[in-house]
């Protein structure tokens, strides 16, 4: 019976009350070992009654096998994987190894998982209890933790227990109780009952020397207590066990060192190896008597994972490679490859090229189960296990790529730094250092990137150069990001020395590369040619990478043609769903937001920010949250929500410093609210930081009509037409930039030339809402200063609609401020006017699948979250905008002009 904790209990009793409300809830339980973490897992167990329970745990030696942990937990309800979409269901069987294709995307797998989950919940409602988190393989840690991430209206509980150890355990996005040791009252009843004969000094020193740890308490009990002075708890519980071993028959420990060098309960194979070594079943009784093991028909199990540590650290080295010579030898010949892989590598004593062989065919076997830290692990150990340098150097910085595909950046520059300087082979070298210039984005800047992957494709421009143009491609966007001209400059001088074969599809992206890099350097007549080409090729489908269709899609945006950019992006978007690409997704959404918010779609930019921040917070993209955050300031600043906007600035200025476009990018945003707000010295100063800082070059070449605005409102005539130049040269090559420069020009002219702009500027930005509504605004200011109050009355009226219409607020306020000077008294329109609008973000996006005809199962799919999750979104939904049937939807959302 679990002693004391009563917050503790007290705490997971609500979270099963909230389960069986409907509700979802997840908990980490942190603690050192032997605290009472499984006991408390135990206890929340049986309070669970009518509910349904799923035990699962992680095992040290079994964390180089991907999935392992979620096939432990998942694998009896493999019979209900068609309840999955069709991409979640192909993934799992994948994952039970109930298929033979390769797992497309981790992440994927998490959205299956909680698909699962929620369907089991259908029934009745779930717990989850996952032991031992920390030993979970990578590749079902992360599937379980997006799936408690995204819990939301699902009668289910996850409780994850992870022992706090060197090697860090990060669960970011879930609430986390820390368990201390017990109180004094609950410490003495625990010794009451476990060692009642105690005399009171010993009870007090035990009291004190355990810090209050059950399993301290109850193992250091029953042993002499005569060694002074304090000692760390779980090192004297593991001598302590370390002495019950001692005692035990040599023919017992080494059967106990076979089932802890295993990994997993199985007791047959155990058996069989001990067979092979002289000891038999029977040597398993006095290890049952000592309660270290129990033995059932599912196996053999240790009754604490300190007990398996203390057995397998504890045996002589010879003892341990023999014990995983014979566990290879006893695994069925047809099955568990893998298994007996590893046991050989751990029997290994010095170079050994084919069991290093063995274990690259492991690695590969991971890779396409999406294991990418157990294909990191695989290749370092068969690198240690290889005869040759350059063989060693190959599969070293196979191995760091792969360390760093599974988002552990310092083991990936470790192994890259050693792959380099083991061998001169350019190939290996340049593979290596391109590593490091990935890792270098996050941990140092873009601009180091950048740099580091340009000394790797120099290496390998002539012998590979479609690897070159990879590495290139890196340094080129990475030195965008950092707004290092240089960095761009001499990337491109390299890329003009890359030579592909004729019918090479990535041509056209070399080429857009290097016409970026015209542009950057102010030569938007030779960069609009080649940039529009790739766009042309990937909608003609001739180039379809994700990352060259990304590309695409930006240079549709920084060539002033958004319209085709947003074809290109959301055409990406549906394929990345259709994969369950689920990694690429926020990159697309990247782009696409932005190509939304420039044509005026509003809210499905902020459906797609939203998204895309959720989702990349959800699966550790933090530059990638950054990135859409700043895209967040300019859409707050847009529909006036002024605090929200000042707070998502102050996030992403926070890395101004190594990723100025994205400071740039909140920075319009602010000085935009600035300008919609009145305050138009504020605003010129923000703007003109924009318009003459580094970025200057990118899609903030649209800031420059908003700058000029703010100077002619404060008389700044000096600064007022000063970017102007750069503007035209841009706007030369499309139809949006011609009406930007028309605005401009009309707001720096006089009488009949000004009007004559702005009747052009309005003409060109007839299919552009937003920037329609703004010249619109300019020019009713200006037909009323000139008394020509019925054009201006016109004029301003159409402008309120739309900025009403789009809900951008201030905007809309300024409208109306300039009405009310003509007499008129427009009242702000209503919100029942557009329902819509009363929806949240994802919301929007949940009801227009919805009024698409898509079911709760599809919509879920597509937005990986679960059908329940759905359905609750709905059920908010509805009220907001005034329906109360699904078949209702669609009437509404079609008169909505921002349907996408």
């Amino acid at each position: 019976m679990l002693k004391g904790r009563r917050l503790e209990r007290g705490r997971l009793a609500r979270l099963l009350a909230r389960a069986r409300e409907g509700r979802s809830a997840a908990l980490v339980v942190r603690g050192e070992a032997g605290i009472g973490k499984s006991a408390l897992l135990d206890d929340l167990a049986s309070a669970a009654h009518e509910m349904q329970v799923l035990r699962g745990v992680g095992i040290e030696t079994e964390a180089e096998l991907p999935f392992s942990g979620l096939h432990l937990l998942l694998h009896p309800f493999v019979d209900r994987l068609d309840v999955l979409p069709e991409q979640q269901a192909a993934a799992m069987r994948s994952v039970f190894r109930l298929a033979q294709t390769p797992v497309p995307d981790p992440f994927l797998i998490g959205a299956a998982t909680l698909t699962l989950l929620s369907d089991l919940a259908e029934q009745r409602p779930l717990v989850c209890l996952i032991d031992d988190a920390q030993w979970l393989d990578r590749a079902s840690s992360d599937a379980l933790l997006f799936a408690a991430r995204r819990l939301h209206a699902e009668p289910i509980v996850m409780v994850f227990a992870v022992r706090e150890a060197a090697q860090p355990f990060p669960t970011p996005g879930i609430e986390v109780m820390h368990l201390e040791g017990l109180d004094r009252d609950s410490a003495l009843e625990v010794l009451a009952q476990c060692a009642p004969k105690l005399t009171d000094p010993v009870r007090d020193r035990l009291l004190e020397e355990s810090g209050g740890n059950p399993l301290a308490l109850i193992e250091l009990a029953r042993v002499p207590q005569d060694a002074p002075g304090p000692l760390r708890i779980t090192g004297r519980v593991q001598d302590v066990f370390r002495a019950q071993l001692e005692e035990l028959p040599a023919a017992t420990r080494l059967l106990l060192l076979l089932a802890a060098a295993n990994g997993t309960s199985d007791l047959d194979v155990v058996l069989r190896a001990g067979e092979s070594l002289g000891v038999s079943p029977v040597d398993l009784g006095p290890a049952e008597k000592a309660r270290l093991v129990v033995t059932s028909a599912e196996g053999i199990r240790f009754r604490h994972p300190l007990i398996r540590s203390a057995v397998y650290q504890g045996a002589p080295h010879h003892q341990r490679i023999a014990a995983h010579q014979a566990l290879a030898a006893a695994l069925p010949p047809a099955e568990d490859d893998d298994r007996r892989t590893w046991h050989r590598a751990a029997a290994a004593t010095g170079p050994d090229e084919d069991v290093a062989a063995d274990l690259e065919r492991t690695a590969e076997r991971a890779r396409n189960r999406g294991g990418a830290v157990a294909v990191a692990l695989a290749y370092e150990r068969a690198a240690r296990l290889s005869t040759d340098q350059d063989g060693k150097a190959r599969r070293i910085v196979r191995a760091a790529r792969s360390a760093y595909d599974a988002g552990r950046p310092d083991w990936a520059t470790r192994l890259a730094s050693e792959a380099a300087a083991l061998t001169g082979r350019p190939g290996i070298a340049a593979e290596a250092i391109y590593v490091r210039a990935q890792v270098a984005y996050e941990s140092t800047s873009p601009a180091a990137d950048a740099a580091l992957a340009l000394q790797a494709a120099t290496l390998i421009t002539k012998s590979h150069p479609e690897r070159a143009l990879s590495m290139l491609t890196e340094a080129v966007w990475a030195a965008r990001d950092a707004c290092a001209h240089d960095l761009v400059s001499r990337a491109v001088a390299e890329l003009e020395t890359v030579r592909l074969g004729a019918g090479a599809e990535l041509r056209p992206v070399a080429a857009a590369l290097i016409g970026y890099g015209r542009l950057a350097a102010g030569d938007p007549g030779a960069a609009v040619a080649p940039m529009r080409a790739l766009v042309d090729a990937v909608k003609a489908g001739s180039v379809e990478g994700f990352e060259e269709r990304v590309i695409a899609g930006f240079l549709g945006l920084l060539t002033g043609d958004e319209d085709a950019a947003v074809e290109v992006l959301e055409s990406l978007a549906a394929d990345v769903r259709a994969a369950g690409s689920l990694g690429w997704l926020p990159y697309a959404l990247e782009p696409l937001a932005i190509g939304r918010l420039l044509r005026g779609d509003f809210r499905d930019a902020q459906s797609e920010v939203a998204e895309g921040i959720l989702l990349a917070s959800d699966i550790g993209m933090d530059m990638q949250v950054t990135v859409l955050k700043a895209i967040s300031v300019w859409l707050a600043a847009v529909t006036g929500d002024t605090a929200r906007c000042h707070a998502l600035a102050a996030d992403v200025r926070e890395h101004a410093a190594l990723h100025p476009t994205n400071a740039a990018l909140a920075m319009w945003g602010i000085g935009l609210l600035d300008l919609a707000d009145g305050r138009f010295e504020q605003a010129l100063d923000r703007l003109d930081e924009v318009c003459g800082g580094p970025a200057r070059h990118d899609v903030l070449i649209r800031a420059v009509p908003d700058h000029i605005e703010a100077a002619v409102r404060t008389g700044r005539a000096d600064l007022a037409g000063r970017h102007l130049p750069r503007l035209a040269a841009w706007a030369g090559h499309n139809v949006v930039g011609k009406a930007l420069e028309a605005r401009c020009r009309a707001m720096l002219a006089d009488g009949d030339e000004a009007d004559r702009h702005y009747r052009a500027a309005l003409a060109l930005a007839a299919d552009r809402p937003y920037e329609h509504a703004r010249t619109g605004l300019l020019h009713g200011e200006w037909l009323r200063r000139r008394r020509r109050r019925s054009e201006a009355r016109t004029t301003l009226a159409r402008a309120d609609d739309t900025f009403t219409r789009l809900g951008a607020t201030l905007w809309a306020g300024r409208a109306r401020a300039e009405l009310a000077v003509l007499g008129d008294r427009p009242s702000a329109r209503a919100l029942a006017d557009d329902p819509l609008q009363r929806l949240t973000p994802q919301e929007l996006q949940i009801v227009r699948l919805a009024a698409a005809g898509h079911s709760n199962r599809e919509i879920a799919a597509r937005l990986y979250l679960s059908p329940r999750t759905v359905g609750h979104h709905l059920y908010r939904a509805y009220p907001k905008i005034g329906v109360t049937r699904r078949t209702e939807l669609a009437k509404l959302v079609s008169v909505d002009v921002l349907t996408s």
